[in-house]
Formats: structure tokens, sequence, C-alpha cells
């Protein structure tokens, strides 16, 4: 039984435990860029597995539980389709939240069409923009990621015929079959034009998002910390302020990377990763 908590027992997965009105501090977790539906490292449905073990090991402690965008490689919500497979992470998502869990999720470039299957299923709000939130006396800045920042204009150009409700009515008439194939096809093949390169640091002034935090502050926008995904790679970096941080997610195609926050300090970890190596101008950390 863990200290503090109330004499209820709930199981996720093949974890029991007590919980109710805790009263010790438990932790939030961010995690981001599963991409399930590809292959990489493992299997998609190897990592899916490995997913659901991640969400085992963090459950009895978590306070919250932030994804942040490209959950899945595609998703289109039809009126009455979702797309095939995922069901060992819906399952569990579903237990985690009838645990008591809060769970909140964003939507990513990949991902980007959910319609209301998350809040109605499962109870999940789902965010399609950065949001402030203060915990535990500290203030996160959250999102995804696509589309902040200077450059990649083609993307944003394109983003916004893919959120368009006319756009999408138009995908909706596609039959299934057709349009998920058409969908994978083109999330491939973007990722297979991405030069090796880019999945580096780039040095500061080529980070984006870093420099879309450090335009933020100028702007007098100063939390404690930035929280993106959709960069693929971990970083936890200091920005100009000298006060705030800038910690990006990473990814589950190879790094297996994600955060928690204890109420005072907040860590880039990796999950059956040892090799894991975070990119920080104060020295990497494992």
């Amino acid at each position: 039984m863990y200290e503090g908590c109330e004499q209820r027992q709930v199981s996720v997965g093949k974890l029991e435990y007590f919980c109710g009105v805790n009263t010790m501090r438990k932790k939030t977790f961010f995690a981001s860029d599963f991409h399930l539906g590809v292959d990489a490292r493992l299997t998609s449905t190897e990592r899916e597995r490995q997913v659901c073990r991640w969400l085992d090991l963090v459950a009895p402690e978590a306070e919250a539980i932030y994804l942040v965008g490209d959950m899945f490689d595609f998703w289109f919500e039809y009126k009455t389709v979702i797309p095939k497979g995922y069901s060992r992470l819906l399952g569990k998502l579903a237990e985690v939240r009838d645990a008591g869990i809060p769970v909140y999720a964003f939507t990513g470039n990949h991902d980007l069409w959910m319609f209301g299957y998350f809040e109605q299923e499962f109870g999940i709000p789902v965010y399609r923009k950065p949001i402030q939130r203060e915990i535990h006396g500290k203030t996160f800045f959250i999102g995804h990621g696509d589309g902040l920042g200077p450059n990649d204009l083609g993307y944003k150009r394109m983003k916004k015929v893919f959120v368009h409700p006319f756009s999408q009515w138009l995908f909706s008439w596609i039959h299934p079959d057709l349009g998920i194939r058409i969908a994978n096809f083109s999330s491939q093949t973007s990722r297979a034009a991405t030069p090796p390169e880019e999945r580096a640091w780039l040095g500061e002034e080529n980070e984006w998002l870093l420099q879309y935090c450090n335009r933020k502050i100028e702007l007098g926008i100063e939390p404690d910390y930035f929280i993106f995904g959709h960069r693929h790679l971990p970083i936890d970096w200091l920005l100009k302020n000298g006060r705030s941080r800038y910690l990006n997610l990473g990814e589950w195609l190879h790094h297996c990377s994600y955060a928690v926050f204890d109420g005072e300090t907040l860590d880039l970890r990796f999950f059956e990763n040892e090799k894991g190596e975070v990119c920080s101008n104060s020295g990497s950390r494992q």
C-alpha cells in the first residue's frame, strides 16, 4: 500500500494499489510521439506493448498523465469508424481513466483528426493548441510543437488545409480502406524525406522550438517549463532568461523518452533504453 492513500483498491493492468485522496505529492508524467502504426526499432505492435508497460509502471504514482501528440502515425475518426488496431493502448487508457487518473491528450501533425472519440469514450480531453497550466506552483506551457517557431512555412500552409472543416468533410467521404492507405503512404513518405542530420541537435540558432520559446519570453510569457514533442530529440535547455527551461520529450521510435515532474523538479527519463541521452546546455544527462 502506498503511504498516504485511503483504503480503496484500484487495478491498472496487473498492478494493484490503494488510492483515493492521496495526501502525498504524486507525479505528473509527459510523453509524446509513440507513432503507433509504423515500425521502427520495434514493430508497432511491440512498441504498443512497451507503451502499455510504461503506463503500468507510472500509473500507481501518477497524479496526471499528458500525452503530447502523435500517439498514432495516422488517426482519422469517421462518424462510426476509427482506425483498426491499437486495442492494447486504448484498453490501457480506459483502465487508467477508470482508476481515476486524469489523462490529457494533444493532437500532433500525424493524428490531428481527432473529433471526440477520446472525450466520449475515455473522458480524456484533447487539446489542439498549446495550453498553459500550473502544477504544484510551477507553470507549464505544453503543446505538441508542430507549426510553431520560424520556418517550416510549407507545413504551416498545409496544416491550414488539413484542419479546415471542408477538407475534413471531403476526406470523410473516402472509404476508410482507401483513405487510411493514402494517409499512411503520405506519412511514411514525409518521414523518409527527413534528412538524417535533422534528427540530431542542429545548434541553438537552428532549433525552431527553442527559438519559439525565447520569443515567448521576449513577449513576457515566462513559464517555468516549455514542454513540447514533435522534434524527436530529447532536449533539456535553459533559456535566455536564465530561469525557464525548454524540454522536448523526444519519441518512442528509438529513444523511448518521457518527462516526470515530482512536484519540485522536472527530469527527462528513458524507458527500457539504457543508452538514452539528453541534449542539454548543462551537459548530457542520462
